[in-house]
């Protein structure tokens, strides 16, 4: 048997470089494989992660920007960032993500929002942005947000809600406006809101004057199809200082429709509005979809007719130069018509008041002439029965 000869240049062990070729693809495979097997691992560095309950937290890190969002897990659903310090965002920081049904931004610095921030997240049911610092809101500011529910915009500095700026937000049944610097509301920007249930207004100096009649009309609207709002105490005038609004009789603003009169019939809610006196908007253009229209009871009177087809549109459209048309709730129309009611009664009550003191005071006069004609009477009747034993006397002396 011929000896075993080695082969040239080695012991018959691999070599060195070979070791290393392998480890290196093992190594790569391997991580392949762990790439593979467990995607939902990504998370941005400072942040938790919960597969769980899919719940990112990112609160209280000190953040002065946003963490990488394209290494948020898949399908996460909530986003916690409040407790930061973020001024800004940019107009696409929350792009691509429609699966987030809850976003937290409380206690940050954000002064100003980009129009168009939420419009990717069609599924966010609960938008918190409580205790910021924002002063003007855009009007585009919600759009996407088809299928939000609740809105926190407390403890800011809002004074004024843009009409137009939630006419999107029809599902929304939870609004907090509480904390801000708001002096008054238009009617026409909380009209879109069909399904709230609750609204929070206090901590606000509201003035109490014809600028808040409207806002008036639809918070007695809210409340008598079951809504709830706390309480909006006025700030101004003085005579109305520390009072509900809700306790304000309507009647304390019919001075509001004089001085519209006087201003040129009504021209107050165009002014306010931006519209001047233009034509009002078609029925269709103001009543969002799916909402149930409510029946007017001016009859078209003010400029609320539905059959205006000037600068309406055929296709239903508002033209951009209407003015919305003025709207009174079922709340007001029988507010006025109990009004009316109880004033009939109370005239009534009074007429009987009258008749029944005008009948005593006769049956008192009568009363009071009988006892003066029976008194003179009682004197003649005393002689009468003198002269009758007089003449009974006189007879049994007689006979005796």
């Amino acid at each position: 048997m011929p000896p075993y000869i080695h082969p040239p240049g080695g012991t018959g062990l691999p070599s060195t470089g070979a070791t290393i070729f392998l480890t290196r693809h093992v190594f790569c495979v391997l991580s392949l494989l762990a790439m593979l097997l467990f995607p939902a691992s990504s998370c941005p560095p400072p942040c938790l992660c919960s597969s769980d309950t899919l719940v990112v937290d990112c609160g209280e890190r000190g953040l002065s920007s946003l963490p990488p969002m394209h290494l948020l897990p898949p399908g996460s659903r909530s986003l916690l960032l409040a407790n930061n310090k973020f001024a800004s965002l940019g107009a696409s920081s929350f792009a691509n993500l429609s699966s987030l049904e809850e976003l937290d931004l409380s206690n940050n610095y954000l002064d100003n929002l980009p129009a168009g921030l939420f419009r990717d997240m069609s599924n966010l049911t609960r938008l918190t942005l409580h205790n910021n610092s924002l002063t003007v809101m855009d009007r585009e500011l919600f759009q996407g947000l088809v299928s939000l529910q609740s809105l926190d915009l407390s403890l800011n500095g809002l004074s004024t809600i843009p009409v137009g700026s939630m006419d999107e937000l029809q599902h929304l049944r939870w609004l907090s406006l509480a904390g801000n610097r708001l002096h008054g509301l238009e009617r026409a920007a909380f009209e879109p809101l069909v399904n709230l249930q609750h609204l929070e207004l206090g901590q606000n100096p509201w003035e109490c004057d014809c600028n808040l009649r409207d806002f008036k009309h639809w918070m007695e609207w809210l409340l008598y199809r079951g809504g709830k709002v706390d309480a909006l105490e006025c700030t101004l005038p003085k005579d109305l200082r520390g009072r509900d609004i809700r306790g304000v009789p309507v009647e304390m603003f019919n001075y509001c429709l004089q001085l519209e009169d006087e201003n040129g019939g009504g021209g107050g809610d165009g002014a306010r509005s931006g519209q001047g006196g233009g034509p009002p908007c078609s029925r269709s253009a103001l009543i969002p979809s799916g909402a149930t229209p409510v029946s007017d009871n001016s009859g078209g009177a003010g400029g609320d007719s539905s059959s205006s087809t000037g600068g309406g549109g055929g296709g239903g459209e508002a033209s951009s130069d209407c003015s919305r048309a003025r709207y009174r709730p079922v709340s007001v129309r029988r507010a006025i018509g109990t009004v009316v009611i109880a004033g009939v009664v109370c005239g009534i009550v009074c007429i009987m008041m009258v008749a029944a003191a005008a009948y005593g005071c006769i049956y008192a006069s009568l009363m009071a002439k009988y006892q003066r004609e029976l008194k003179k009477r009682q004197p003649l009747m005393g002689d009468g029965e003198a002269d009758g034993e007089d003449r009974e006397d006189k007879q049994i002396s007689s006979v005796a």
